[in-house]
C-alpha cells in the first residue's frame, strides 16, 4: 500500500514493497524499519552492491583457499551486512551461505577461534527457522558431532596441549540448536546406534551419552515421519527416567529432552499416564522445607532440575482433552503458595519466583503460536489440543494467589510484574482488579514505602492492557485518571526511589494514552457507550493534571536548590543520584507534553515561562534540571545588553550565566525553527566564545553545538501516539479510542527533519566564521609562530571540539582535512591534559542506547499478539536507531594513512607524563583499535619500542603507559595476545626482554602488578592458535555455486585453474611459515632465558609462555625439551611444577601407537539384552582363569577401551627427543635430586594427590617400559618406610602412574613389578596416617581406572587377603577398605565375584566396635550393592542381591524387636574374649546397618523400598522425639535415616506396602513411634505428593491414620497430628469437607464428667478420662482447620471460630490450644485484616475482638 512520507516540505510518495526493478530477487526477511527512512528508496541499490561484493570476494577467498583475512573478512561483512539489511537475500543463496558456512566450520584442524567467529554467524543465518523447511536445506550431523566431541571431551586438554576458550562450549551448543532442525530423518537412528553402548549408568559415561542425546536429538520431524523419529526412543527413555529414584546428574538432560519434546509435538504424545510422575518430581526438585527436622541430600540441591525447562514442559502439558495436567498445576500452586508469603525466605525463594516469572511468558508464547503466528513449516498443533477459553481461565486463576502474594517478596517484585504483565494479555478481568484493589490503598499510606513501589511497579507491568480495556475488561480505562492523579503525591524530593518508581508510572501511562480533554465530545455526539461517556466527562481533569504536576517538579526543582553550599563547594556535577532524577523528570515531562493537546501545552508553556523567567538558579544542579523543562517548550527569548563589560570578567554574574544556560539549551529544537533568529543568535555567539570564565565560555559552545546538531543531522521530529498529532476537532474524532493502540508499522508516518539547503548553508557560514580562525591560531601555534596561553588553547580546543560535535556529519571524511591531527599536535604542545579528546572518536551512546530500547520494549510489548504491535513512540526510536547504526558502520572502516598518523598521535598521548592524559587516551586508543581492523600489527612495533631494552631514552611513565597498551582494557583488543603468530612472536620475547631495560624497576609495585597483569590476562586468553589453514575441496566446490548463482551476481570473476593452483601453493607456504614461526618463537624465548641478568619475575613470565606452547599437532623442539626436563630440578617451587606438566604432555607427544586388534566377543549370543550379557562374561573376574603363567598371559584377550588385542612393543630405536629423556632420567644424580624436590611438602595439610605428576610417572613408565625401575626402586623402599605425608604421597603418585604405564609390559616385566610391588604396598598400608589415607585412596582408584581387572589380578588378590584383621588398630582398617573400595568402584560390573567375596568376608564382622570402620563398612556395602538395579529392558546382574542380604539381617536383629524395654547403646570399647548376649551383638549390627543406609540415600540409584520397609519398624522405636544432639550415635541415626528415607521417591505400586506398615507401628505401644510416624507421613506425603492424590484409596488411609492420631492419649502425640493435619489441609492434599467439620464438631460437644468434691489432701488422678481426649481431639481437629488457612478467611472459617472460642474457659490441655490458635490467627491475619474484616458478620466481630484484645491489666 503506498504511503507518502512529507520530505524537506514536498511530498515524495514511493512505494513500501520493493519494486521489481531495484531488486531482482524475493528477499527472505529484510528489516522492516528501513523502509521509513527517509533515504529509503536508495536502500535496495546500496544493498544489492554490498552482497554482490559479499558473495563474489567470499567466493574467490573460499576457492583460492585463503582463510586468514580472505574469508574471515568477508564473513565479517556478512554478519554487518545482516545487521544493517537484515536477511535480504534469495532463498538459494540463504541456503549456499549455511552450506558454505557449515562446511567451513567442521573444518577439522580449524583454529578455535575462528571456527568460533564463523560458528556465530553460521547461527545467525540459521535463526529463523521459518524461513528454511527441511526441503529447502538438509545438514549432517555427524561433523557437528565429531566436533563437538573433539573440543568438549578433549583427550590432550588436561595435559596442557590444547587452549580452548571459556565460551566454546555454550557457542558449540547454540550451534547445534540451530542445525538441529534439518537433520535428515535417518539421523535418530544413526544416534541411536553412535550413543546407546555408553549408557551405563555406573559410569560417567552415561551423563555423556544423554547430554548427547538432549543436544543432538531431533523433535520437529513432521508427524508422518514419527516412527522414524522420536518413537524410536521414547518408550525407553520415558522408562529409564521413571525408574530412577535418586536423581543422578544425567536426569536433568533426560528431562530437558522431553520438555524440548513435549514442546515440539503438542498433541502427538500422550503424557497422561506419566503426569503425576512429573509433577511430583518437579515439586521435588524446588527442595522446600518440610516438616520439622529435614535433612536434604546434598545431591538433591546440586541436580535440581532446569527451572526454564520445567516450565517449557509444563506449558506444552496443558490443554488437551483430558485435562489433568491443568489439575495437577493447580495442585500444584495450592500445595506451595504459602511459601510465596513475603514472611517467608530461604535459599528455595529465587527458584519458585523463576517459576512464577517464566510459567506464564511460556503460555503467552504457546497460545501466540497457537494463534496468532503465521503458519510455517513447523507441525501445526492440532485443534484437539490447543488451549481453549476455559483452559486460559484455569490457569490463570490457579496463578493469582501466589502471584500477588509474591508482589511484595523479598526479592523485590520484578518477578511478579513480569507474570502479572503476561497474565493480564490472556485474562485482564481476572487480573487487574485484585492488583488494583491493592494499588489504591497503598496509595494512601504514608507509611509503608516499600508496599508503594511493589504495587506501583505492577500496574506498570499491566498498564497496557488496562488502558486498551477490549471486550474483557472495558471498566479498565476508567481508572486511568484516578490513579495518575493519585500517583502525584509520589514525586517527592525526600524519597528517592520512590520518586522515580513514580516518574516511571506517570511517562508509561502518559505514552499510553493522549492528553487530550474530550469533554466537549459529550454534548456533541451521540453515539457512545455508557463507559466512554464516563471517560469523556473524566478527560476534562487532565489539564488539572499536568498543571499539578509541574507545580510538584518545581518543587522538586527548588529543593535541589541548595544555593549557599553549592556555589561554595564547586561542586561541577551533580551528584548520582541527582543526575537520576532530572532524567526521570526531563523523560517524563518531555513525555507529557508530546502526548498533550494544544490548549493544555499552551496553558503549560506559559506557567514554564513565567517559572523560568522569574527565578534565577545557580547553574549546576537546578539549572540544569530547569533547563531540561525548558527544552521540551520551544521558546526563543534572546537578552543582549551589557555584553561589553562582562567579556574580561572571570566570574560571570548569575543571572547572565542563568539565561545563558536557558538559551544554549532552549536552542535544541528543529532546525526550521532557528532560521529566523539566525542574526542574533550569531551575535550572541560571538560575544560570548571569547569569555573568560571557562563556566561562561562553556555554556557558550553547547549553544553553538546544539545550533549546529538541529541544523545538520537527520531524526525525526515528533513521537505522539497516534500519527497525526491530536489536534483535530473533536466531533469527527475521538482521543479515547486510541488509549494504548499500537503503532501500526506500515502507517507509521514519520515526519522526519532532513536539512533543507538554507539549514545546511546556514551551518556551513557558521564554521567558516568560528571554525576556522580558530585552526588557524592552533595552526600557527603549533608551529610555534604564534604565543598563547594555555587557558586560550584549551578555549579554542573546546570551541574546535563543539563544532566537531555538532555538524561533524557534514565534513567529508578524514582525507584531506587535517583538523583532528593539528589538535593532536596541540595537544602534545600544551601538555595540557584535555578531556575533550576522546569525542572526536564514534559515539559509544548507541550500544547504551540499544540496551534502553530494548528495556523499555520488553515492559510494554504485547507478547500475545505479537507481529511488532508496540507503540508509535517506540517503534520511531527503533527507526532512529536503525539510522544510527547505519551511520556508524556505513562511514567507518576505511583504515587510510591519515589514520595511521592519528593511531601513532594516540600512542604518543598513551605514553605522555601525566597519568590522566594516558589514561583517556589509552581509552581512545583501544576504541579505535576496535574499529579498524588490521591496524593492531601496525601499531605493535611502535609500541615495543618502549620496551626495548637497548632504548635508553624511556622514561618510566612512557614504560608504563606502553605496557598498559599491552594489557588493554577488559572489553576490547588485548595487543600482546592477537590471535596471529607474526603479533605473537614480536611480543612476547620483547614483554620477556624487558625486564633488562633501564626504565624497569621491580621496586614499583604498580610495575610489578602490571606484569602480573599481563601475564596473568596472556595465561587466561590464550587459545590454541591454528598451524594448518588448509580449505577442504568441498568448501570450494560450494563457493564456486555461490558465485554463480542467485541475484546479485557478483562481478568478480571465477577464478581460473592457475589461481586456484596459486592459492593451493600459498595455503602450503602458509601452513610452514607458521611451523616456521612457532620454532623462532620458542626459540627466542629459550635465548632471552638463557640470558644471566634476567630477573627472577621474568624468568618465570618466559616459562610461563613456554608451557602454552605445547601443542598436540607438532612436537616441541628438542632445546624446549632439554629445558623443560632440566627444569624438573630447578630451585623454583614454580618452574618445577610448570615442567613437571610440561614433560607430562612431551611424554604424550612422543607416545608411540600401539597395534590394536579388534575380537569378536565369543560368537555374540542371539538377541542381546542390557545387563549381565553372556557375551561380556570374558570380561569379568574369575579367580579359576587367571593370567598367572606367561602361556596363559598369551591366550588372554584384554580389553583396553575398545575390546582390542594389544601386542605390546619392545623398545627399539629412539629419536632425539626420547634420547634426551632417556639420558637425564637414567642419570642417578638427577633421579635423587627429582625424587628429593617431589618429596618437600608445598603448603602444609593442603597437599593432596596430584595428577600432574602421575600424568608425568605414566608417560615415564608406558614409554620407557621399565628401564628406569632399578634407579626408582631404592627411593620407592625407604619412602614407603617413612611415614611423613609428603614422601607418603610421592610413592603413592609414583605407584599409581607405574600401574598405569605398564598396561602394554610383556608380562615377565610384570611379573616382576608386581613381585615389587606388592610388599611395597602391604608396607605403605601398614603405615598408613590420618593425612595419607585419602592419597593412597586415590592412588589405587586411579590405577584400577578404565583397566582390565585381570590384568590387575595381584592387585586385587592382595588387597583382598584380609582388610579388617584388626592389626594396627581400627583405623588401618578402615583405611584398607577405603583403599580396596576406591579400586572396586572403578571396576563396576566387571567383578562380580570379588564382590560375592567381599560380602562373604565383610557379614561376620558388621558387629564391629569402632565407628569409623563401621561407617566405612557401610559405604563398602552401598558399592556392594550399586550394582544390583531394576532397570527397564535390563536382565537382572549377577552381583550381590540386597533383598537375600535383608533377610539374613533380620534373622540377626530378631532379638531387638521382642523386647518391649528401651534400646540403650551397650558402649563397649574392647572387644570382650567372652561371647556376648544376642542382644549387644545386634545392636552393634544395627549401628552399621545404619550407617549403610545412610551412605546409600546419597549414592545408589534406585532405593529398594520394600526390603528397607522391614526395618522400619525397629527404627521408629529407637529414634528419639526431641531435636537434641547429645543423643548417641545410634538414636542420631536412626533419625537421619528416617529423616531420608522419608524422602524417598515412591511409586504407586510401593504406597500401600508403606501405610500398611505405617498402621501397624500406629498401633505400637510406644508412644514415641506412634509420634515418628507423623513426621514421617508429613514429609512422604508432600515429596510425593501428586503420586498420593493419584490414588483415592491412599488418601483415605492417610486420612484415617491422622484423625485416629488424634485421638491418642498422649498430649504430644495429638498435638503433632494437628500439626499434619493442618499442614496437609493447607497443601490441599485433604479437603475441609462438610463429614470432617461435623465430626470435629461432634468431638468437641463430647460432656467432661463433673470435678469429683475432692479431700484437700488427695492425689489428683493424672490419667486424663477418655472423654477428655476425645473432646480435646475435637478442638485440636478445629484449630487445625484454622490454622491451614493462615493468609486468607475462607467461608467456614468464621463459624469455626465462633466454635472454638465456646472452649477457651475448659479444663486445661484444652484452653492451652484455644489460646495458641486464636493468637496464631492474630498473628497471621493481622497484616491485612481490612480485607479479612468483611468476612464476619458484626457479632461474630464482637466476640472476635473480645477474644484477640488481651484484657487490660489496669482496668
Amino acid at each position: 500500500r503506498p504511503y507518502s512520507i512529507p520530505v524537506g516540505g514536498g511530498n515524495a510518495p514511493f512505494s513500501c514493497l520493493p519494486t521489481p526493478d531495484t531488486l531482482d530477487f524475493v528477499p527472505q526477511k529484510d528489516i522492516v524499519y528501513n523502509k521509513l527512512l527517509p533515504y529509503a528508496d536508495r536502500l535496495d541499490a546500496e544493498s544489492n552492491d554490498i552482497l554482490s561484493k559479499i558473495k563474489g570476494n567470499l567466493g574467490r577467498a573460499v576457492q583460492l583457499r585463503e582463510i586468514w583475512p580472505g574469508v574471515l573478512f568477508w564473513t565479517r561483512k556478512l554478519s554487518t551486512y545482516m545487521r544493517l539489511y537484515g536477511r535480504k537475500f534469495s532463498k538459494e543463496d540463504h541456503v549456499l551461505f549455511i552450506k558454505l558456512l557449515y562446511e567451513l566450520v567442521t573444518i577439522p584442524k580449524l583454529e578455535i577461534s575462528m571456527m568460533q567467529g564463523l560458528a556465530r554467524l553460521l547461527i545467525n543465518l540459521l535463526k529463523k527457522r521459518e524461513l528454511l523447511s527441511r526441503e529447502d536445506l538438509e545438514l549432517p550431523w555427524r561433523p557437528l558431532y565429531e566436533l563437538y566431541d573433539r573440543i568438549l571431551f578433549s583427550k590432550t586438554e588436561h595435559l596442557g596441549l590444547n587452549w580452548f576458550p571459556n565460551s566454546v562450549e555454550s557457542v558449540l551448543k547454540t550451534l547445534v540448536k540451530s542445525c538441529r532442525p534439518y537433520f535428515s530423518e535417518a539421523a535418530t537412528q544413526e544416534m541411536l546406534d553412535e550413543w546407546r553402548p555408553l549408557l551405563c549408568p555406573f559410569d560417567v559415561t552415561m551423563q555423556r551419552a544423554i547430554s548427547y542425546f538432549e543436544l543432538f536429538l531431533p523433535t520437529t520431524l513432521p508427524p508422518e515421519l514419527h516412527h522414524r523419529g522420536f518413537k524410536l526412543w521414547f518408550d525407553e527413555l520415558v522408562s529409564l527416567w521413571v525408574s530412577v529414584q535418586n536423581l543422578p546428574s544425567w536426569e536433568v538432560h533426560l528431562v530437558n529432552l522431553f520438555a524440548r519434546l513435549a514442546n515440539d509435538n503438542i498433541g502427538y504424545i500422550d503424557w497422561d499416564p506419566y503426569i503425576p510422575k512429573i509433577f511430583t518430581r518437579i515439586l521435588r526438585s524446588l527442595n522446600l522445607p518440610v516438616g520439622t527436622s529435614q535433612m536434604i541430600v546434598p545431591r538433591y540441591v546440586t541436580n535440581a532440575y532446569d527451572i526454564s525447562h520445567v516450565v517449557l514442559w509444563v506449558s506444552a502439558l496443558l490443554g488437551g482433552p483430558s485435562k489433568q495436567a491443568q489439575a495437577q498445576l493447580s495442585g500444584l500452586f495450592n500445595s506451595i503458595t504459602s511459601f510465596f508469603h513475603p514472611s517467608n525466605h530461604g535459599r528455595w525463594l529465587m527458584k519458585l519466583m523463576k517459576l512464577l516469572q517464566r510459567l506464564p511468558a511460556s503460555v503467552v508464547r504457546r497460545l501466540h503460536r497457537e494463534r496468532y503466528k503465521k503458519p510455517t513449516w513447523l507441525t501445526p498443533i492440532p485443534d484437539s489440543h490447543k488451549l481453549t477459553e476455559e483452559d486460559i481461565t484455569d490457569f490463570v486463576e490457579s496463578m493469582m494467589q501466589p502471584v500477588l502474594l509474591a508482589m511484595f517478596s523479598k526479592t523485590g517484585s520484578l518477578d511478579a510484574a513480569q507474570a502479572l504483565q503476561n497474565l493480564a494479555l490472556m485474562r485482564p478481568e481476572l487480573v487487574i482488579p485484585p492488583v488494583l484493589e491493592k494499588t489504591y490503598p497503598a496509595l494512601e499510606t504514608l507509611t509503608e514505602p516499600h508496599q508503594l513501589t511493589a504495587t506501583l511497579s505492577c500496574m506498570i507491568g499491566v498498564a497496557r492492557s488496562l488502558v486498551s480495556g477490549g471486550q474483557r475488561f472495558p471498566e479498565g480505562p476508567t481508572h486511568m485518571l484516578p490513579l495518575l492523579m493519585r500517583a502525584l503525591p509520589g514525586v517527592d524530593p525526600n524519597d528517592f526511589s520512590k520518586c522515580m518508581i513514580t516518574f516511571q508510572f506517570i511517562a508509561t501511562f502518559v505514552t499510553l494514552v493522549p492528553l487530550v480533554d474530550c469533554s466537549s465530545a459529550l454534548h456533541e455526539r451521540t453515539d457512545l457507550t455508557e463507559v466512554e461517556r464516563e471517560l469523556c466527562s473524566a478527560s476534562a481533569e487532565f489539564e488539572d493534571f499536568v498543571l499539578q504536576f509541574m507545580d510538584r517538579c518545581f518543587a522538586l526543582i527548588d529543593s535541589s536548590t541548595l544555593e549557599q553550599t553549592r556555589e561554595e563547594t564547586e561542586t561541577e556535577k551533580m551528584t548520582h543520584l541527582e543526575s537520576l532524577v532530572e532524567l526521570g523528570l526531563s523523560s517524563t515531562f518531555s513525555t507529557i507534553l508530546t502526548q498533550c493537546s494544544l490548549d493544555i501545552f499552551k496553558v503549560a508553556l506559559e506557567k514554564v515561562f513565567n517559572f523560568a523567567t522569574t527565578n534565577i538558579f545557580e547553574t549546576r544542579v537546578a539549572g540544569r534540571m530547569v533547563a531540561d523543562m525548558c527544552v521540551c517548550t520551544t521558546l526563543l527569548q534572546c537578552n543582549k545588553s551589557n555584553y561589553e563589560e562582562v567579556l574580561n570578567e572571570e566570574e560571570l554574574d548569575k543571572e547572565f550565566l542563568w539565561n545563558l544556560q536557558l538559551l544554549s539549551e532552549v536552542s535544541r529544537v528543529d532546525g526550521d525553527k532557528i532560521l529566523p533568529y539566525r542574526s542574533e543568535l550569531f551575535q550572541i555567539l560571538q560575544l560570548t566564545l571569547h569569555l573568560k570564565c571557562k563556566q561562561g565560555y562553556t555554556l557558550a559552545c553547547n549553544l553553538l553545538h546544539h545550533i549546529l546538531r538541529s541544523t545538520a543531522l537527520i531524526y525525526p521530529t515528533e513521537y505522539c501516539s497516534v500519527p497525526g498529532g491530536f489536534h483535530q476537532p473533536t466531533g469527527d474524532y475521538l482521543p479515547i479510542k486510541d488509549w494504548g493502540r499500537p503503532g501500526d508499522l506500515w502507517n507509521l508516518e514519520i515526519q522526519w527533519h532532513v536539512p533543507s539547503v538554507e539549514e545546511i548553508s546556514f551551518a556551513f557560514y557558521l564554521l567558516d566564521l568560528i571554525l576556522q580562525p580558530e585552526l588557524q591560531r592552533l595552526k600557527r601555534f603549533a608551529e610555534g609562530e604564534q604565543d598563547m596561553s594555555r587557558d586560550d588553547v584549551l578555549k579554542s580546543l573546546t570551541i574546535v571540539q563543539h563544532c566537531l560535535l555538532g555538524a561533524g556529519g557534514l565534513m567529508p571524511p578524514l582525507k584531506g582535512e587535517r583538523i583532528p591531527e593539528l589538535l593532536v599536535i596541540a595537544l602534545i604542545r600544551s601538555r595540557k591534559p584535555d578531556k575533550h579528546i576522546s569525542d572526536i572518536f564514534l559515539s559509544h551512546e548507541f550500544d547504551s542506547r540499544w540496551k534502553s530500547f530494548n528495556l523499555v520494549k520488553k515492559s510494554m510489548e504485547n507478547r500475545l499478539h505479537g507481529r511488532k504491535q508496540h507503540i508509535r513512540a517506540l517503534l520511531i526510536d527503533r527507526v532512529m536507531l536503525q539510522h544510527e547504526l547505519r551511520k556508524l558502520t556505513v562511514e567507518g572502516c576505511q583504515y587510510r594513512s591519515i589514520h595511521q598518523q592519528l593511531m601513532r598521535d594516540l600512542l604518543r598521548l598513551s605514553t605522555s607524563t601525566y597519568s590522566q592524559v594516558r589514561s583517556k587516551a589509552q581509552n581512545v586508543l583501544f576504541t579505535a583499535l576496535g574499529t579498524y581492523n588490521f591496524c593492531c600489527r601496525d601499531l605493535i612495533p611502535h609500541v615495543l619500542e618502549f620496551l626495548n631494552p637497548d632504548n635508553s631514552t624511556v622514561t618510566q611513565q612512557q614504560f608504563k603507559g606502553a605496557l598498559y597498551c599491552l594489557l588493554g582494557n577488559h572489553s576490547g583488543v588485548c595487543l600482546a595476545n592477537l590471535h596471529d603468530w607474526e603479533c605473537i612472536a614480536l611480543t612476547w620475547p620483547a614483554i620477556v626482554r624487558s625486564g633488562l631495560s633501564s626504565a624497569m624497576s621491580l621496586e614499583k609495585p604498580s610495575i610489578v602488578r602490571l606484569f602480573d597483569d599481563l601475564a596473568d590476562k596472556i595465561h587466561r586468553q590464550y587459545e590454541t592458535i591454528g598451524i594448518d589453514f588448509s580449505i577442504p575441496g568441498e568448501c570450494c566446490d560450494l563457493a564456486k555455486q555461490i558465485m554463480i548463482t542467485g541475484n546479485p551476481l557478483p562481478e568478480e570473476l571465477v577464478p581460473s585453474e592457475e589461481e586456484v593452483a596459486e592459492g593451493l601453493k600459498r595455503q602450503e607456504l602458509k601452513n610452514s611459515e607458521s611451523v616456521g614461526k612457532y620454532k623462532q618463537l620458542i626459540g627466542d624465548l629459550l635465548d632471552s632465558l638463557s640470558n644471566g641478568n634476567l630477573p627472577w619475575k621474568f624468568e618465570h613470565i618466559a616459562i610461563g609462555f613456554l608451557s602454552l606452547l605445547l601443542r598436540d599437532d607438532n612436537q616441541l623442539p628438542p632445546a624446549a625439551v632439554l629445558f623443560f626436563v632440566k627444569s624438573l630440578n630447578h630451585e623454583s617451587l614454580y618452574v618445577r611444577k610448570v615442567a613437571i606438566s610440561a614433560v607430562a604432555g612431551i611424554m604424550k607427544q612422543i607416545k608411540r601407537p600401539h597395534k590394536k586388534v579388534p575380537v569378536s566377543p565369543l560368537e555374540l549370543c542371539n538377541g542381546t539384552v542390557a545387563g549381565d550379557r553372556k557375551d561380556n562374561q570374558w570380561l569379568q573376574y574369575n579367580s579359576s582363569t587367571l593370567p598367572r603363567t606367561q602361556k596363559d598371559w598369551d591366550q588372554c584377550v584384554f580389553w583396553c577401551k575398545i575390546m582390542c588385542k594389544c601386542k605390546t612393543f619392545i623398545f627399539r630405536s629412539s629419536s632425539q627427543w626420547e634420547q634426551i629423556i632417556f639420558d637425564h632420567f637414567s642419570d642417578p644424580v638427577f633421579i635423587n635430586q627429582f625424587i628429593e624436590f617431589l618429596s618437600l611438602e608445598d603448603r602444609k595439610g593442603k597437599d593432596k594427590f596430584s595428577p600432574r605428576r602421575f600424568c608425568l610417572f605414566k608417560g615415564l613408565f608406558r614409554n620407557f617400559s621399565d628401564d628406569f625401575l632399578p634407579l626408582f626402586r631404592p627411593h620407592m623402599e625407604r619412602l614407603v618406610a617413612d611415614s611423613h605425608e609428603s614422601k607418603q604421597r610421592c610413592v603413592a603418585e609414583i605407584i599409581s602412574g607405574l600401574i598405569r604405564g605398564s598396561k602394554h609390559w610383556s608380562f615377565s616385566k610384570v611379573e616382576s613389578l608386581w613381585e615389587l610391588l606388592c610388599p611395597l604396598l602391604r608396607t605403605a598400608l601398614s603405615n598408613i596416617t590420618v593425612e595419607t589415607y585419602a592419597d593412597w585412596g586415590t592412588c589405587i582408584a586411579t590405577a584400577c581406572e578404565s583397566r582390565d581387572p585381570r590384568k590387575l589380578h595381584w592387585l586385587f588378590e592382595m588387597l583382598m587377603e584380609s582388610p579388617v584383621n584388626g592389626e594396627g588398630g581400627s583405623f588401618v582398617d578402615a583405611c584398607r577398605l577405603y583403599v580396596l573400595q576406591g579400586g572396586l568402584a572403578q571396576q563396576e560390573w566387571r567383578v562380580p565375584e570379588l564382590l560375592h567375596r567381599l560380602l562373604q568376608y565383610l557379614e561376620p564382622k558388621l558387629t564391629q566396635v569402632y565407628k569409623n570402620v563401621r561407617e566405612r563398612i557401610g559405604s563398602v556395602l552401598t558399592y556392594i550393592f550399586m550394582i544390583d538395579v531394576n532397570l527397564p529392558y535390563t536382565q537382572p546382574t549377577t552381583s550381590p542381591r540386597i533383598s537375600d542380604f535383608t533377610e539374613r539381617i533380620l534373622l540377626q536383629l530378631k532379638p531387638l524387636n521382642e523386647g518391649d524395654e528401651e534400646i540403650q547403646n551397650h558402649v563397649i570399647e574392647e572387644n570382650e574374649v567372652g561371647v556376648q548376649d544376642e542382644r549387644t551383638q545386634a545392636i552393634k549390627l544395627l549401628k552399621t546397618v545404619l550407617k549403610w543406609l545412610i551412605a546409600s540415600a546419597g549414592r545408589s540409584f534406585s532405593t529398594a523400598v520394600s526390603e528397607q520397609l522391614q526395618l522400619l519398624p525397629l527404627l521408629f522405636k529407637i529414634a528419639p522425639v526431641e531435636n537434641d544432639d547429645s543423643y548417641d550415635e545410634l538414636k542420631r541415626d536412626a533419625k537421619t535415616c528416617l529423616s531420608l528415607m522419608s524422602q524417598g521417591l515412591l511409586y504407586t505400586e510401593q504406597i500401600p506396602m508403606v501405610l500398611s506398615v505405617l498402621q501397624e507401628i500406629a498401633g505400637s505401644s510406644s508412644w514415641h513411634a506412634r509420634y515418628t510416624v507423623l513426621t514421617y507421613l508429613q514429609i512422604m506425603v508432600f515429596y510425593n505428593l501428586f503420586t498420593f492424590m493419584s490414588d483415592q484409596k491412599a488418601v483415605n488411609d492417610v486420612r484415617a491414620l491422622v484423625i485416629k492420631l488424634l485421638e491418642d492419649e498422649q498430649l504430644e502425640v495429638r498435638e503433632m497430628a494437628a500439626t499434619t493435619l493442618s499442614g496437609f489441609l493447607q497443601c490441599n492434599f485433604l479437603s475441609m469437607d462438610a463429614p470432617m467439620q461435623a465430626h470435629f464438631e461432634a468431638l468437641c460437644k463430647t460432656r467432661l464428667p463433673k470435678k469429683r468434691k475432692r479431700d484437700l489432701g488427695s492425689i489428683v488422678d493424672t490419667i486424663p478420662s477418655a472423654d477428655l481426649v476425645r473432646r480435646h481431639a475435637g478442638v485440636l481437629g478445629l484449630s487445625a482447620c484454622i490454622l491451614s488457612s493462615p493468609y486468607d478467611v475462607p467461608t467456614w472459617m468464621p463459624q469455626l471460630l465462633m466454635d472454638l472460642s465456646a472452649h477457651l474457659n475448659d479444663t486445661q490441655p484444652i484452653e492451652m490450644t484455644v489460646k495458641k490458635t486464636l493468637s496464631n490467627f492474630r498473628r497471621t491475619h493481622h497484616d491485612n485484616w481490612q480485607q479479612h474484616k468483611q468476612q464476619f458478620t458484626d457479632d461474630q466481630l464482637l466476640v472476635l475482638t473480645d477474644l484477640l484484645v488481651s484484657p487490660c491489666y489496669y482496668a
